[in-house]
């Protein structure tokens, strides 16, 4: 449920995201990083405004927990008709695993990257949406209203030897 949106804005998530550190070789760093990850992450967010839902998968490219709480990172890599998502787009996501809120609510959270708390402010105009890092994601900010996630906390290790 977003707070500022209750009645115009439905979202679901589905993350399957695994560490899979040292992976993923980038330009001046062979190694990888402890933070890379491999999974996909599903998105259906349905349009009141529009009566439409749309839908959209990524690939996860980063992943990084802590107790309780997990910060991802994935590139879209379809998006169905109509969707609002561009392929290629890296989107940032955050969970707060709260456990069972009580009458079969979930006391979890989650956050993404976009729908105005991610953006860069123009002077000259209207701001626009700022690119994602990987691992970077706002707080969990919405409430989880059906389902439930579960983090499992692993720490960093450290780099390859060579």
């Amino acid at each position: 449920m977003l707070p500022y949106h209750q009645d115009e804005d439905v979202r679901s998530f589905s993350f399957d995201a695994v560490a899979a550190p040292y992976s993923r070789p980038l330009p001046g760093i062979p190694t990888g990083l402890p933070t890379d990850a491999r999974g996909t992450v599903r998105i259906s967010h349905y349009s009141a405004e529009r009566d439409v839902t749309y839908t959209a998968e990524g690939r996860v490219d980063c992943l990084v927990t802590g107790p309780r709480s997990a910060t991802l990172t994935a590139v879209i890599t379809k998006v169905g008709p109509g969707g609002p998502l561009d392929i290629g787009l890296r989107l940032g996501f955050s969970v707060y695993d709260g456990g069972k809120g009580g009458k079969n609510r979930s006391g979890d959270r989650v956050g993404f990257s976009w729908n105005g708390v991610n953006l860069l402010p123009d002077g000259a105009g209207g701001p626009e949406d700022a690119p994602v890092g990987t691992c970077m994601a706002p707080a969990p900010y919405a409430p989880v209203t059906r389902g439930d996630y579960t983090v499992v906390h692993a720490e960093l290790p450290p780099p390859p030897q060579p």
